[in-house]
């Protein structure tokens, strides 16, 4: 049983989740190449244990969301689903910034019809430019649907340091969703202020995205715990912080099985003292 990790007081989840993105079909746009396969990675999840997964009306768009009530609804009592607001598909796959006030609570209302629920367990407020934009207003536009009984729980996505506390004069923030993995750590101090303050910290490409986490020392490291080299890269980032979380994300069933497996392999200290060395 992957372990858990319990925020606010009422929301636990596990740290080893699943992100549902890859489900879409290709450019994150249209339907699954197997739509089988994809209903059966979504109850497989389920059936390992698996109580965190992450998803947003706007991978398909629509498509990933109506999967997930397809394979799961009703959903089992422990389950919690994390969707991510911020922008609009365009008809050309075109991903459309939408922050007003106005865009936020379309949102909203467009991942509780797709989901099929009353309310969204977290609504994480995703910034294109981390860094660089204040999320003031967007962020108190969804604490204002939180307060109507909308979301229970408040996350942001690619954001800065400086960006968290202002969004922390808002309302309470329960995880930060950002890029970070064995090789790409840029996010090093934020993952320990996150730990700091009980505020999950969400990896998102755990195992690299796009460009895979590569590494002779991984994989030399993975010949030697008997496991694979993605395996070891998971097990090293929940060993990172106590309130890391994970979201890989596959479309194969038996991808999934050896993700969610790689919350049970406990990594040595010198084991992880090579792996800390690694340079992204």
């Amino acid at each position: 049983m992957t372990p858990t990790l319990t925020l606010a007081d009422d929301l636990t989840l596990t740290r080893m989740g699943f992100g549902a993105m890859q489900l879409a079909g290709p450019g994150v746009s249209g339907p699954p190449r197997d739509r089988d396969e994809a209903i059966a990675v979504l109850r497989t999840a389920v059936e390992l244990g698996v109580t965190h997964i992450d998803t947003s009306d706007f991978y398909g768009p629509y498509v990933v969301n109506e999967l997930v009530r397809e394979a799961l609804h009703p959903y089992p009592s422990d389950l919690r689903i994390v969707t991510k607001v911020d922008a609009f598909r365009g008809d050309d796959g075109s991903w459309d910034p939408a922050l007003s006030t106005e865009d936020l609570t379309r949102a909203v209302h467009d991942n509780l019809d797709h989901l099929g629920v009353d309310a969204l367990d977290v609504v994480n407020l995703r910034v294109m430019d981390e860094g660089a934009t204040s999320l003031g207003e967007p962020f108190a536009a969804l604490a204002e649907l939180q307060g109507k009984g909308l979301i229970r729980h408040l996350g942001v996505s690619n954001v800065s340091e400086i960006q968290l506390a202002e969004a922390e004069l808002i309302a309470p923030v329960v995880c930060v969703q950002n890029l970070y993995n064995l090789v790409q750590r840029g996010d090093d101090a934020l993952v320990d202020r996150c730990a700091r303050d009980g505020i999950a910290y969400v990896s998102f490409f755990p195992l690299g995205g796009f460009t895979p986490v590569q590494s002779g020392v991984l994989d030399d490291v993975a010949s030697r715990v008997g496991a694979s080299s993605q395996q070891v890269a998971l097990a090293w980032l929940l060993q990172r912080s106590p309130t890391m979380l994970l979201i890989p994300g596959t479309s194969s069933v038996a991808h999934l099985r050896e993700n969610v497996a790689a919350a049970d392999l406990e990594l040595t200290p010198e084991i992880v003292a090579e792996l800390d060395a690694i340079a992204g």
